[in-house]
């Protein structure tokens, strides 16, 4: 019998959802965000980057703006109105303390009880090779996640003002190929079809399939998936770690 997964924590009202790049939400966790919107909870997107290397006909001066006025319209779509970027450079993220810091300054600011990133291994499922940038963001997203909370790192933020917050009680990584928890995506599916086609201009270069016919068939697909495990609901599926 295969194993159910559980339901994702609801007790909970503010959250922050930490990645790499514009689109790594929408093809994500959409449809979770907008049922967690719809139910009266505070979503902010934290972006490492703006994008700008990820379209090879545009140049990334022209392309960090276009596809940050992208997310904050993909944002919008399914009830997220703050969006805020890290600009590190698209493409060549690394890990390490400046970007723990600067995630972790985003925690103690926003002071969520649930931080949300994208699957941090070296792999998709053990098929395709993960990008540089998401196990980067992804691995300290997680350890930011305890940074925020302790007033001994990074003591400069409290100088700043940025007092220690070690209200996180989960961080749920979305894209895991073990994943633990999910998301009835049922209600939020179509807004999640939408926000994914807001990023148009990165789509059009990507598939040579209409636009709306291949975001509705990979995130239903996607959704329908799950359900097996998930009681026969369309789901979004989650890694949840406590802390």
């Amino acid at each position: 019998m295969t194993e159910q997964l559980k339901p994702m924590p609801e007790d909970w009202r503010r959250a922050l959802a930490v990645v790499a790049h514009p689109d790594d939400l929408e093809y994500g966790c959409a449809a979770a965000v907008a049922g967690w919107t719809d139910g009266g909870r505070d979503v902010t997107y934290l972006l490492a980057t703006r994008g700008e290397a990820g379209i090879d006909t545009l140049e990334p001066e022209r392309c960090g703006p276009l596809r940050e006025q992208e997310q904050r319209a993909s944002a919008a779509a399914v009830g997220v109105s703050r969006v805020e970027f890290l600009d590190h450079r698209d493409g060549v993220i690394e890990y390490g303390v400046p970007l723990r810091r600067d995630i972790a300054a985003a925690i103690r600011r926003h002071r969520p009880e649930l931080v949300i990133t994208l699957n941090h291994r070296d792999t998709w499922g053990g098929v395709a090779w993960n990008t540089p940038d998401h196990r980067a963001v992804g691995r300290a997203t997680l350890d930011a996640a305890a940074d925020a909370g302790n007033r001994w790192i990074f003591p400069e933020l409290t100088e700043q003002g940025l007092e220690p917050w070690g209200g996180v009680r989960w961080v749920a990584v979305a894209g895991s190929s073990t994943p633990t928890h999910a998301v009835d995506a049922t209600a939020g599916l179509e807004r999640s079809v939408q926000s994914l086609l807001a990023h148009r201009t990165y789509i059009e270069v990507l598939t040579d399939e209409d636009p709306e016919t291949y975001c509705r068939s990979f995130l239903t697909g996607n959704a329908e998936a799950a359900a097996e495990r998930f009681g026969g609901r369309p789901a979004v599926t989650f890694e949840l770690f406590a802390r």
